[in-house]
């Protein structure tokens, strides 16, 4: 305290709050690999703010028996961090987690982190040309530079099933897992069947006592062909130049192919619609279970899966699939709209996540005390998937349209993280006061995007006549705004270089700057 003029009474010290040059949300595999970049081009004044306490994302939050990457685990890596002991072709979980431990140990951002410091609020200053951030805590901090690195899908969907908090047993979230409950024995049911749900059905089916799978609309399965990496394998990786960086680009480059059939030409993926009907039918004899296991809709439509296992645990005697609509969650069972009431002691969600939109988590205001949340209440809307106009040197990884469903997501992500540095540069060498995308190169680029959706599976798909795709990867308003409608190779040369042309001049922002301080 300090004695002030007025009686001398005290006044308090107004403490200042801590700043950092870069502020990055999030410590998972795109907060990591924008860190560790940033210290390679000795840039060091950057803090990374991670709600949870420890690294590793949505690696470190999923945790449900089975759960492991469905990209081959050479690709789903960084490229400047590649590893040659990984143990299996898909890594399972409890691995990638360590390999993004390590990775943050050997670049030591445990000197860099501030754990359990989930920033609720961001507020941009015109004047001082820097952002405020709020924790949930009430603690502030300021910025010059936001990177949002918060995951593009993390936040549980949970559904308003009539009942499900009446429910008298455990019933959690697959990205919840609750490993307090022994499932031995018991009568588990598993709402949904994607992606989380593939992996936890066969790991459970064999210890439960009856396993009920409530399928809304069934996936398109291939094979995943999962097996042991070879120790001569590890040996050529780690000792031979070169070799792990070639079976990384074969990888990537059979996944890149894929999207032929995504993006160019729908009519390929008959070929693998045909190897995914033709495994349905080696390993279901039923008629009547085979036909609820058949998609009704082109491959590709929705998210791909892949398993060597999940079709055998769906006819043990011990599984049983029910298709028709949930109508409520009784105390003790799940009622259908078939009339049959099933007996049920467990329940597990595996019903996904909301699709990106951190405005939804994160109270971001832009210039004059603009809301991301208002710009973006008919869906989210970016710049190169990264920048959002009105709302200066705030950057958004795996932001909107920059998902894929082909290829490793770990591309994307180091793509982004090289453009950043790019801006970073346009700011450090005086080119730009700020870095803000204008309003016209943004809503351009987003039409251009939605014309080039129009060729994709994901709005030609349907069965017979083209009809749009109903699919989590649309927003409210209908638009497709969670993939890249295209190559990753593509959005990789898109983003090679940050281009002034695209960014408010500085003569623009100059004089935004000086009127808004003058308010």
């Amino acid at each position: 305290m300090r004695r002030g003029s007025l009686g001398g009474m005290p006044t308090p010290v107004v403490q200042a709050a801590e700043h950092t040059r870069i502020a990055i949300l999030g410590a998972g595999f795109g907060g990591l690999g924008m860190a560790i970049r940033l210290l390679e081009t000795g840039r060091h004044d950057f803090t990374i703010f991670e709600k949870a306490g420890g690294f590793g994302g949505t690696w470190r939050d999923n945790t449900y028996p089975g759960c492991a990457c469905d990209i081959a685990s050479h690709l789903y890596s960084f490229s400047f961090e590649q590893d040659p002991g990984w143990s299996r072709t898909y890594a399972p979980q409890p691995e990638i987690l360590r390999y993004l431990e390590r990775t943050a140990a050997k670049h030591r951002l445990d000197e860099r982190v501030r754990f359990n410091t989930e920033i609720v609020r961001l507020d941009w200053d015109d004047a001082g040309r820097r952002w405020t951030l709020t924790a949930a805590d009430g603690s502030t901090f300021t910025a010059d530079v936001v990177v949002a690195a918060v995951g593009g899908l993390h936040v549980p969907r949970v559904p308003e099933i009539p009942g499900l908090d009446r429910f008298a047993g455990p019933a959690f979230h697959s990205a919840r897992w609750r490993h307090d409950v022994d499932l031995a024995g018991r009568r588990v049911a598993v709402i949904g069947t994607g992606a989380s749900a593939i992996q936890i059905i066969p790991a459970i089916a064999p210890a439960v006592a009856k396993l009920l799978v409530f399928q809304r609309t069934p996936p398109w399965v291939l094979p995943r062909h999962d097996r042991p990496v070879s120790g001569w394998a590890r040996w050529a990786f780690e000792k031979i130049p070169g070799a792990q960086r070639l079976w990384r680009a074969l990888l990537y480059l059979e996944s890149e192919a894929i999207a032929l059939g995504f993006t160019v030409w729908p009519w390929l993926l008959g070929h693998w619609q045909r190897q995914s009907l033709s495994l349905l039918a080696r390993h279901v004899r039923d008629p009547a279970l085979r036909e609820a296991l058949t998609p009704s809709y082109t491959m590709g439509c929705k998210r791909v899966l892949l398993s060597d296992d999940y079709y055998p645990a769906l006819v043990r005697d011990n599984v049983e699939v029910s298709t028709a609509p949930i109508h409520e969650i009784r105390e003790h069972a799940i009622a259908t709209a078939d009339g049959v009431e099933r007996p049920v002691d467990v329940i597990v969600l595996a019903t996904g996540f909301r699709t990106f939109n951190p405005a939804t988590e994160i109270d971001i205001r832009g210039h004059g005390g603009r809301r991301l949340a208002d710009d973006w209440a008919a869906g989210p809307e970016a710049y190169n998937g990264l920048l959002v106009a009105g709302y200066p040197n705030l950057f958004m990884l795996m932001g909107p349209n920059s998902g894929l469903g082909h290829n490793s997501i770990v591309f994307m992500l180091e793509a982004q993280v090289r453009y950043v540095l790019a801006c970073l540069g346009l700011l450090e060498s005086g080119r730009l006061p700020v870095v803000e995308v204008r309003e016209e190169v943004q809503r351009a680029f987003n039409e251009t995007l939605r014309r080039r959706f129009h060729r994709t599976v994901w709005e030609a798909a349907g069965t017979g006549a083209r009809r749009p795709c109903s699919t989590w990867y649309r927003d409210p308003a209908g638009r497709l705004s969670a993939l890249w409608p295209g190559f990753s190779a593509s959005y990789w040369w898109r983003l090679r270089r940050a281009h002034p042309r695209d960014f408010v001049a500085a003569s623009t922002a100059a004089s935004r700057t000086m009127g808004d301080s003058h308010r």
